[in-house]
């Protein structure tokens, strides 16, 4: 279970003395089933499906799924990757439970799976909590109990939503974190936020230097940055070389004759840090 998760699956499920119709476990035609329309995670990995499907054509299927009877088939509460998974390995059935739920109930459920395995990216679980309360009409502090996560990480996680959709997209891509998202709201002039993400990318800025950064741009909202001449390849290698080995911002500027290289810190400690590496 991931930390910090206070509610299980289980809790959801509570288990009567008696075993219920709906507890028993009932061979599913595969072609039967479809994928959760409430299922929080948009991208599956094809390499761990991959992994999945050699797992069960080797041992099976080893933990149920949980479906719910639609109008047509069966509807996937938990276990689309087994699912996906069985598909590419040519299964006729799934091993499956078969609940009673509520469109309500079946959101709460996909997410709280999904949580308990750490397995979507902060976009997706924003995006979870956003069409939870949306659906459920439950405000974040009701949410923050049903699922046992904290009120100011629900709270922060959704505020990403705000930010702009190219940005957005770079989180849920991996190419910024969750971190670089919550440093992009503090930028006071909200017109800066692209150019200030670019620039986060372009320069792998880690979350240290990109909350300096974003600090020196709100204490100077007149400095504004000025286009860049375009630089040969050799230039821009260099530059990129530099800045993966000094972890920060570093820029090379040729004249006809002379140049000079511009290397960034953002504290005493930073300069400390850069010049240990020139001493390596």
């Amino acid at each position: 279970m991931a930390k910090g998760l206070g509610k299980g699956i289980n809790a959801l499920f509570p288990q009567d003395a008696e075993e219920k119709d709906d507890d028993i476990i009932q061979e599913i035609p595969v072609d039967e089933c479809r994928p959760n329309p409430y299922q929080p995670r948009k991208t599956f990995n094809t390499d761990a499906i991959e992994e999945l499907k050699e797992s069960i054509m080797a041992y099976g299927i080893v933990q149920p799924l949980i479906l719910r009877k639609s109008i047509k088939g069966y509807e996937i509460v938990v276990g689309e990757r087994r699912y996906r998974a069985a598909k590419e390995a040519g299964l006729d059935t799934l091993p499956s439970v078969v609940k009673d739920l509520t469109d309500e109930k079946m959101m709460e459920v996909a997410l709280l799976e999904n949580l308990q395995r750490e397995d979507l990216t902060p976009i997706e679980e924003a995006h979870a909590y956003h069409n939870l309360m949306n659906e459920l009409g439950v405000t974040q502090d009701t949410l923050s109990k049903r699922l046992g996560k904290s009120r100011s990480h629900i709270a922060n996680i959704v505020r990403l939503l705000s930010l702009p959709d190219d940005t957005v997209t770079a989180i849920n891509d991996g190419e910024l974190t969750m971190g670089h998202g919550r440093a992009l709201l503090g930028i006071k002039d909200k017109n800066q936020i692209m150019s200030v993400a670019n620039q986060i990318r372009k320069e792998k800025l880690n979350v240290r230097q990109a909350e300096k950064l974003i600090s020196h741009l709100n204490e100077h909202p007149a400095t504004k940055a000025q286009p860049k001449p375009n630089k040969d390849m050799f230039l821009e290698k260099q530059e990129s070389l530099l800045r993966d080995r000094l972890g920060t911002a570093v820029s090379i500027n040729k004249g006809k004759q002379k140049g000079k290289i511009e290397i960034e810190f953002y504290s005493h400690e930073d300069l400390e840090r850069i010049l240990e590496t020139f001493e390596k």
